[in-house]
């Protein structure tokens, strides 16, 4: 096993665990605060995160990415762009800050516009730590990245519950946003073991930024696109009606952390590494893209089935009209993780022209389907998410494909198997629970363990290729464990 391969597979568990840990921890004290808090509590902070979320791209305008994907890269880089970063970040505060009467005068709330001046101080604290955040991810050191995020996670969980606890409200939520970026910045400066030099050189800067900027421009669609749900319901509907949204939409996001969260935050910087040895860059990108369609579809399918169980389970009956959204949203989820992969092709190979190109095209198609939120509601606007998802893939593959020399197939095959079987899994399971109509409790176990047999067993009795590199991901990873083990006893 090469270097960078022991690397790349121990900079992707690290960084796996890591979000475990760190979304696990998230995720319990999120069931607590949905049953402390009220959904329009929720609602609130997510108006709120649209604007902050958008904005906060601008606090790197592409750099971090230019940083990891050039290969020699000096001190005077890294300063540069830290104290670049710290600037854009005060202005974004201050502009934040003073447009707070302004925002909530949007939204027709007025609530919002103490929650804004206080939260609008998040984009300085996550600055201070982001150039050492890069430099860890750069040289793929994600244990260090995994143990801050969890102790962040652990801390700000604590705070955000203690506070709902003494009645704070919807302020539980910014005590625990504002001190999670708080304990993140403070641990990596004491962590990271880099510091910035007094150097400012706008020749570094200048370097990074043919790529950056464009990396930037595309991210900044990105953002946008990604709240832009947000911020419509927020703007047509009810504070409820948007915590209800919300609800639903973490479990997406979940989705997309365990899949694409770990694996792209690794593959970037090793595709950067190996981006002119294009036999071997082939061959990473078609292995992992078998074993991202195996997980994509493994958990799609397990939690569109038990989607009103855990719904009901986890936050009580009051959060029921989420169930909706969050299937529907599943449907379309599919797109994210294996673009992810596709995109980080063009980012790694220092492509950024191409992939703003892509995204200007797939976001115009995106802010066609808005229409149907706002003429139609959420649910058409969710329905039609899913032919825009299976478009962006298209798209993806295509130009991915091009930019690599490989055949569209290669993607589309191991694409097509992973979504018959789950398919024939999900409808199946679906029969079966029908026929014995199981209590909810009941219902989660057995839906979701059927599934997993189901679609665990196809895979294996007919000998897929995208099963086979699952096992040849996860077997050596068991075998080293057993003998981590056996050797400490």
């Amino acid at each position: 096993m090469s270097k960078l391969r022991k690397q790349g597979l121990s900079a992707l568990m690290w960084d796996f665990l890591g979000k475990i840990s760190s979304q696990g921890v998230g995720f319990i004290v999120t069931v607590i605060l949905a049953r402390l808090l009220e959904p329009s509590d929720f609602g609130l902070v997510a108006m709120i995160m649209v604007v902050v979320g958008m904005a906060q791209v601008f606090t790197d305008i592409g750099l971090g990415g230019a940083l990891i994907q050039k290969q020699n890269v000096t001190q005077a880089h890294y300063s540069s762009v830290f104290y670049f970063n710290i600037l854009v970040a005060s202005c974004l505060s201050s502009i934040t800050f003073f447009s707070a009467c302004v925002i909530a005068n949007f939204f027709n709330n007025e609530k919002l516009t103490p929650l804004i001046e206080v939260i609008s101080f998040l984009f300085i604290l996550t600055a201070l730590g982001s150039v050492q955040t890069i430099k860890l991810r750069k040289h793929l050191k994600y244990s260090f990245i995994s143990k801050i995020n969890f102790a962040a996670a652990a801390l700000s969980g604590v705070v955000g519950v203690v506070c709902a606890l003494y009645n704070a409200g919807v302020w539980s939520l910014v005590a625990q946003i504002l001190t999670h970026s708080i304990c993140n910045s403070f641990a990596l400066w004491l962590t990271a073991g880099w510091r910035p030099s007094l150097v400012f050189s706008f020749k570094a800067l200048n370097q990074l930024w043919s790529f950056g900027f464009r990396l930037f421009l595309s991210r900044l669609l990105e953002s946008i696109f990604s709240r832009i749900d947000y911020l419509i319901i927020g703007k047509l509907f009810s504070a409820d009606t948007l915590g209800f949204f919300q609800r639903a939409k973490q479990f997406n996001l979940l989705v997309i952390q365990y899949t694409s969260g770990s694996l792209m935050s690794v593959m970037f910087p090793v595709l950067s590494q190996i981006q002119n040895d294009l036999p071997r860059f082939q061959n990473v990108v078609a292995k992992t893209f078998h074993l991202l369609c195996f997980i994509v579809f493994f958990l799609l399918g397990g939690l569109y089935l038990v989607s009103e169980e855990l719904i009901v389970f986890l936050y009580s009956e009051k959060w029921l009209p989420s169930v909706k959204y969050m299937q529907l949203l599943l449907l379309s989820a599919f797109a994210y993780p294996l673009s992810a992969l596709l995109v980080n092709i063009f980012s790694s190979r220092g492509n950024s022209k191409l992939l703003l190109k892509l995204e200007i095209i797939k976001k115009f198609i995106h802010s066609l389907n808005l229409f149907n939120a706002i003429y139609f509601g959420i649910e058409f606007y969710l329905y039609g998410l899913i032919f825009v998802s299976l478009l962006n893939f298209m798209l993806n593959v295509h130009f991915a494909a091009k930019e690599i020399d490989l055949s569209a197939n290669g993607f589309y095959l191991p694409f097509f198997y992973q979504l018959v079987l789950c398919v024939v899994a999900v409808l199946t399971t679906l029969l079966v629970s029908g026929a014995i109509e199981p209590s909810y409790l009941e219902g989660f176990f057995l839906k979701g363990s059927l599934f997993v047999i189901l679609f665990a067993s196809s895979n294996f009795i007919l000998k897929t290729s995208t099963f086979q590199e699952v096992a040849n991901f996860v077997v050596p990873l068991i075998s080293k464990y057993i003998r981590k083990n056996n050797a400490s006893y």
